[in-house]
């Protein structure tokens, strides 16, 4: 940063020649670009702005008016203060006329009691502005190569964010142009403190210009955007106060690098999840691994623009239907549209909800219900939407039957919201065996609507449901994975027929005969009689449960 008149006034070349301040104490603040020596009563035609004065005041005018349009002139130009010496023209004390204009107009205007040599004083100051300059210029290499460095190596949002913030020393935040939050760094202190109420302080900081400072605020702020289409604004969170007179704010070009970086990083990496799904991502992924507390999960929905607290939460879970196994990169890009599909839905039935994909194949949504929705009404709401909309993807590829849409038991409390998200999940896993478009009638799943198949679901890691099904399937299994055979398909086909034969030969597009054939195969393997209700009831259980264990 340039040297200030304070500062120039600390140094000991000044400090030799006993520097008053007579008018304009409270624009020391001013930045020196330069210091010139003249006499001429005219020399503002000569100046640019952020010039130190030195005077002997040997040739300025005599009347009052002429003092008044000096000081004007050298204000209109911007020069940071004016020195005048003591000993050629004046002696004792400076004319009232010139005093009370620099006064007026907050010129800096500084007496020196004792001689001095100018060029001292010019060498000097010349000294800290190069050095200013200097030390500028290596900030800058500094800012560009990390950011450069950052660029390359494809470092996502919070990575940049991480790097203004520490270089600055001062919370950052990335917001949408809706004022929610989608990534920050608080620079060591409380996040309550920096996000509290984000969206109504957001809003009220408008500075001018693409980057601005508010003084109001104390807030640095940057547009983020590339090609004409801006997203979000980049914040540099500061303590309220103007900046010196004149001066630039320091970590301008540091805020406008982080920004570019930002805006690149999205063009780069257009075909992956957006930044709000991902920060949603990552909010929902801690409050299910409990990587963050009740308060902080509240406090950054709520910078989201989703209130978690003092509301009902509902956690829902959508899954695809079971289809073709897609490659890998194929699998990521259908989970990106799904995700942006569920979102797209929840918008349009007008739900605040926390949108993320929570694995590799599923969707998951924590509901925030205010006292005055319905919560049946909003979940039909929401899964006819999504349904309409995965129709109308269908006819380019999409899923027309449509999602299974899971939802938890709601909750009165954030402190419940991982409970509601993982009965959710497990409500998903159960329904997904489900034909779709069966006797169910509501639009969504809920844990009494999978029955026996959920609580197999819920049981699916106890040792002794998975040593029952080896008991009771264990033998058929081995013999179709030595004979590649289709023996459990078979009896899972009967079944399911409500053990009518001819209904199930039909199903399995065998002849009846064969079909008899494979489950008389099927009965002297278990040992089993296929007429018996009971031991058709017990394989039965023992299929759902196999299908909850290889889930």
């Amino acid at each position: 940063m340039l040297p200030t008149v304070a500062r120039v006034l600390d140094l000991e070349v000044m400090r030799r020649g006993l520097p008053q301040v007579v008018a304009g104490a409270d624009h020391l603040e001013r930045p020196v670009r330069w210091v010139h020596v003249s006499e001429l009563p005219d020399v503002a035609g000569m100046l640019r702005g952020g010039e130190l004065v030195l005077t002997t005041g040997i040739a300025l005018p005599e009347d009052r008016e002429g003092l008044a349009r000096y000081v004007r002139e050298l204000d209109d130009v911007g020069v940071a203060g004016l020195v005048v010496e003591f000993g050629r023209r004046y002696f004792d004390a400076l004319p009232r006329a010139l005093v009370n204009a620099a006064e007026q107009r907050g010129l800096p205007l500084i007496t020196l009691r004792r001689e001095l040599r100018f060029v001292a004083v010019t060498e000097a100051v010349h000294a800290l502005v190069v050095n200013a300059q200097l030390e500028q210029l290596r900030v800058s290499e500094s800012v560009h190569q990390v950011f450069n460095e950052l660029v390359v190596e494809g470092a996502e949002p919070p990575e940049v964010i991480r790097q203004v913030a520490r270089m600055a020393g001062a919370p950052v935040v990335l917001e949408n142009l809706a004022h929610q939050v989608l990534a920050h760094d608080t620079a060591g202190r409380p996040e309550a403190e920096v996000l509290e109420d984000w969206e109504r302080r957001s809003r009220g900081v408008r500075p001018d210009g693409r980057t601005g400072h508010d003084p109001r605020s104390g807030w640095l702020v940057t547009v983020v955007g590339a090609r004409g289409q801006d997203w979000g604004r980049l914040v540099l969170v500061q303590e309220p106060g103007p900046l010196p007179e004149g001066e630039a704010h320091p970590h301008t070009m540091l805020l406008e690098r982080g920004a570019s970086a930002l805006a690149l990083n999205r063009l780069v990496v257009r075909d992956r999840e957006s930044l709000e799904r991902q920060t949603h991502r990552t909010l929902l992924s801690g409050i299910l691994t409990h990587a963050l507390t009740v308060s902080e999960a509240a406090l950054r929905a709520q910078a989201l623009g989703v209130p978690l607290e003092g509301r009902r939460l509902v956690g829902v879970v959508l899954r695809q239907r079971r289809g073709p196994i897609p490659a890998a990169l194929e699998a990521q890009a259908r989970l990106r549209d799904f995700t942006e599909l569920a979102a797209g839905a929840a918008r349009a039935a007008r739900l605040s909800a926390l949108v993320g994909a929570l694995d590799d194949e599923g969707v998951g949504l924590l509901i925030s219900l205010g006292t005055q929705q319905d919560e049946h009404a909003s979940l039909d709401a929401f899964s006819a939407t999504l349904r309409r909309m995965s129709a109308e993807a269908g006819r380019e590829g999409g899923d027309p039957a449509g999602p299974v849409v899971a939802v938890g038991s709601s909750v009165g409390s954030v402190r419940d919201a991982r409970r509601t998200l993982l009965e959710a999940t497990q409500v998903a896993d159960a329904a997904l065996h489900d034909v779709p478009g069966g006797s169910r009638t509501s639009s969504y799943y809920r844990l009494p609507d999978v029955r026996l198949r959920g609580l197999l679901h819920l049981l699916r890691d106890d040792a002794r449901l998975q040593t029952y099904v080896e008991r009771e399937l264990g033998p058929l299994l081995a013999h179709d994975a030595e004979h590649n055979g289709q023996l459990v398909q078979m009896l899972r086909i009967y079944l399911e027929q409500g053990r009518n034969k001819s209904a199930a030969a039909d199903a399995a597009h065998l002849s009846r005969p064969s079909f008899y054939d494979r489950l008389h195969k099927v009965e002297r393997i278990l040992g089993v009689d296929l007429d018996q209700v009971e031991s058709c009831l017990s394989l039965h259980v023992a299929l759902l449960a196999l299908d909850a264990v290889r889930r």
